[in-house]
C-alpha cells in the first residue's frame, strides 16, 4: 500500500475527483493528503476530506498568494482544530522564482503560519524555490515544528541540514526524469526520511511525463526508487508508511 503525500485534488484541475482517488485505490495508493494553497482551497480541501475516509486535508497558504487574510486562515484552522482529517499546516513556504519583490511579505507569512503549526501541534509542508537559505533560516526558529519538504530539489548537503532539523523529504515525479540530479541525492538519504509525492496535477513521472498527473501515479515513483536504491518496492512500502503515520499521526496500517 501506499499514501500520496501531497497532492491537489481540487475542482480547480480535475473535473471528476471521484474517479481520481477511486483510480489511486485501484492502484495501491490507499491514502491521499491533499493541501490548500489559499483561503478559498482550504474550505474546499475539508470538505473533500470530509466525504472520503482515505482523504486528509492540509491548510494554508502558498507564498504566490501573499494577498490572501491570514485572519481568515487562522478562523478555519481554530474551528477545525479538533478535526481528525486536518493533519498539516501546508502548503507554505517561499518561493522567489517569479518574483523576489515580495520576500519580506513572504518571510511575514511563513513566520505566522508556522506560529499556527506550533499552537495546534501540526506539522508543515514546506515549499522552497529558489529561496533555500531563507527558509533554512525561519525553519530554525521553530524547533517545535517538524514537516517535510515538498518536492525536494536540493543537494546533498542542503537535505542534511533539513534532516538535522527533523524534517522529511518529499520524492515525486522529477526522480524519475532522464536527467534528474536528483538521483545523486536521494540515492544517499535514509529511506526512514523519504516521503512518495505526486504533486497532482503536476510532475507526472516518466512514462507518463506531460500527462495531468494523479496520485495512482505513486507505484511508478516508488518503484523508480526501490530500483535506484536497490531494494525491493515492498520494503519501499512498508517504510514510507510508516513514515507518514510517524509525521502525520494517522495511524499504522502495517500492524
Amino acid at each position: 500500500m501506499f499514501t500520496d503525500s501531497h497532492a491537489h485534488i481540487t475542482k480547480e484541475f480535475y473535473d471528476d475527483i471521484e474517479s481520481v482517488i477511486k483510480n489511486a485505490k485501484d492502484n495501491n495508493v490507499n491514502r491521499i493528503i491533499i493541501d490548500a494553497d489559499s483561503i478559498s482551497s482550504c474550505y474546499e480541501v475539508i470538505e473533500i476530506s470530509s466525504k472520503y475516509d482515505n482523504v486528509y486535508c492540509c491548510l494554508g497558504v502558498h507564498p504566490e498568494n501573499v494577498d490572501e487574510d491570514l485572519s481568515e486562515l487562522d478562523r478555519i484552522v481554530e474551528a477545525n482544530k479538533d478535526n481528525p482529517k486536518f493533519i498539516a499546516i501546508g502548503e507554505i513556504g517561499l518561493d522567489y522564482y517569479w518574483t523576489k519583490e515580495t520576500k519580506e511579505k513572504q518571510h511575514e507569512m511563513l513566520r505566522h503560519q508556522m506560529e499556527l503549526a506550533k499552537k495546534y501541534k501540526r506539522p508543515v509542508i514546506i515549499h522552497s524555490r529558489e529561496a533555500t537559505k531563507d527558509t533554512i533560516d525561519i525553519l530554525k526558529e521553530y524547533p517545535e515544528v517538524i514537516g517535510y519538504i515538498h518536492c525536494f530539489s536540493g543537494s546533498l548537503e542542503t537535505a542534511e541540514i533539513y534532516l538535522k532539523l527533523g524534517y522529511y523529504i518529499g520524492v515525486g515525479g522529477v526522480l524519475t526524469f532522464k536527467n534528474a540530479n536528483i538521483k545523486d541525492v536521494i540515492v544517499k538519504l535514509p529511506l526512514d526520511r523519504l516521503l512518495l509525492e505526486t504533486d497532482s496535477p503536476f510532475l507526472a513521472p516518466t512514462p507518463k511525463r506531460g500527462e495531468t498527473n494523479e496520485p495512482a501515479n505513486i507505484p511508478l515513483i516508488a518503484n523508480f526508487l526501490a530500483n535506484l536504491k536497490g531494494i525491493s518496492i515492498e520494503e519501499v512500502s512498508k517504510q514510507t508508511e510508516n513514515n507518514i503515520n510517524k509525521l502525520f499521526n494517522i495511524g499504522d496500517i502495517n500492524e
